[in-house]
């Protein structure tokens, strides 16, 4: 526990920082902090600040800096936020006017690299798993079959399946026939879990084929060509901290065009309630060590579907940036809702 001169000079410290971007000293802590105390008195708190780790001395400068430690507990305790005014609530929700759900999830996307200066990001909603209307087997070779998935609406998805061995024309028909008569019309979730659990009361010389093809459909269902849309990567070069790690910025950007492991820490929005914050190492992504993710989940007729955020250095406004991520949510919800009902 932090008494309440070394949270104010803590508060201090980091919003110095914030403005500034340079190590922070007990001189200038003593002018703005607005607390009547010496300069020794203010080297011993930061000492103590730093001893618990909340700050840190740059090898350079006798000045301190705040880690990702101290911005946690600022953001968490310290932050006095600046809700955004009626007119800046306006001008965002008059570049969200309901269009196409795609041109919105543009719109946001830019909108909240414009606002902040950061990159700007968008999880894309995610469409119900369709449901199956028929399924094919096609052999193409020795151990090589087409698999075709025909949906409700009719999309057709083919994925090639390479087996261990050779299938008669007659198992195929056996393979497709089975599912066909089981499954038409369901969603494919539903006919992955209850294949999966009659696997065992298949034919043996089936049940390799049917989980490839439970494997491939999978795949096929979920795959989508935009799972989302990032803005404003190249504002991130203009930060010192991040762009002076060559190495590290190449591997955030690798991170922006592999997609995977950053829809993992998206995806924990859907799930959550209200704001998330990742400072630093928080989000268990190796390159984004010296950056902090700010995200919020959106809502189609009140349910989640997707998230919108930005990405930006540690040294960000928290207090601007957070409400900006907040509104721009509530405000793509009732965009894309109102678009839904029309």
């Amino acid at each position: 526990m932090l008494d309440e001169r070394a949270k104010t000079l803590l508060k201090t410290l980091i919003e110095r920082y914030i403005a500034d971007g340079q190590p922070v000293g007990s001189r200038a802590l003593s002018k703005y902090s607005g607390l009547d105390l010496s300069a020794a008195t203010v080297r011993n708190v930061m000492a103590d600040l730093e001893d618990i780790g909340f700050i840190a001395s740059p090898h350079t400068s006798a000045g301190r800096i705040p880690t990702p430690r101290g911005y946690r507990f600022f953001v968490d305790s310290l932050l006095t936020m600046q809700p955004l005014d009626s007119e800046k609530i306006h001008a965002i929700e008059g570049q969200l006017h309901p269009s196409q759900p795609q041109q919105l999830i543009n719109s946001a996307s830019r909108l909240l690299s414009g606002l902040t200066q950061f990159a700007g990001i968008v999880v894309a909603p995610r469409r119900k798993t369709p449901r199956i209307r028929q399924v094919e087997f096609v052999s193409l070779s020795d151990k090589r079959i087409l698999l075709i998935l025909v949906t409700m609406d009719g999309d057709v998805q083919n994925r090639i399946l390479f087996t261990q061995r050779v299938y008669s024309p007659s198992e195929l028909v056996s393979a497709a026939n089975y599912l066909n008569m089981h499954f038409s019309g369901q969603d494919f979730e539903h006919i992955r879990d209850h294949v999966k659990e009659d696997l065992q009361r298949l034919r043996g010389d089936l049940q390799d084929l049917m989980a490839a093809a439970l494997a491939a459909g999978d795949e096929a269902m979920h795959q989508t060509d935009n799972d989302y849309v990032i803005s404003g990567q190249r504002n991130l070069l203009e930060f010192e901290e991040l762009s002076s790690n060559m190495k590290r910025l190449r591997e955030l950007f690798d991170l922006f065009e592999q997609r995977t492991a950053l829809m993992q820490l998206l995806d924990i929005s859907h799930r959550a309630d209200g704001i998330q914050l990742f400072i630093g190492g928080e989000s268990g992504i190796a390159p984004l060590d010296e950056c902090s993710v700010i995200t919020a989940p959106y809502e189609v007729d009140g349910q989640i579907v997707g998230s919108v955020g930005v990405i930006g250095p540690t040294r960000m406004a928290y207090e601007r940036v957070i409400p900006i991520v907040d509104i721009t949510a509530k405000l793509l919800s009732s965009a894309l809702t109102y678009q839904a009902n029309s």
